[in-house]
């Protein structure tokens, strides 16, 4: 199984996404760690990504996931559009998707609160305006993000399994 931990800044991907990894005994990748330093100076200096700036950060992202198709994996990533979402599942297509989705001001709350990260507070309502849920064809789960880490962990891995 390929899970994809998607959501706006400080919804909780990276915990959420490594500790579902370590369950479920499989690799994980933070999405952050593909972007180009040209990419983390921008957002950094708080301007919001383009397109063009994402396409080779997610064709890398899917590209991680194929290499471990085998022994299934975790990986975060904001994939806030559908188009970014089916460039993911062109390298990738059987990803199952986890929305952890919320409002603006726990988002920005949590941003705040960080130290050392490079996105900033004030990309937070850029990215709830490029937010496109999941669609209904979109293989996935929309969590709340507001509920427990333990919670949503749970939930992700339950929702996640593949039918038998």
């Amino acid at each position: 199984m390929l899970l994809v931990v998607m959501g706006v800044t400080g919804s909780g991907k990276s915990t959420v996404g490594e500790l579902v990894a370590e369950r479920l005994g499989v690799p994980y990748a933070d999405a952050d760690d593909f972007h180009s330093e040209a990419n983390k100076k921008k957002m950094g200096a708080g301007h919001a990504l383009t397109d063009d700036d994402r396409w080779p950060w997610l064709r890398a992202i899917g590209d991680w996931l194929v290499e471990h198709r085998d022994s299934g994996a975790v990986a975060t990533c904001s994939a806030l559009r559908r188009v970014y979402r089916d460039t993911l599942r062109e390298r990738a297509p059987d990803a199952f998707f986890v929305h952890l989705h919320g409002d603006r001001e726990t988002a920005r709350a949590r941003v705040s609160g960080r130290r050392g990260h490079f996105m900033p507070e004030s990309l937070v309502d850029s990215q709830f305006d490029t937010l496109e849920p999941l669609a209904d064809d979109e293989r996935g789960v929309v969590l709340d993000m507001s509920r427990t880490i333990d919670e949503l962990v749970e939930d992700t891995v339950r929702t996640s399994k593949p039918a038998r």
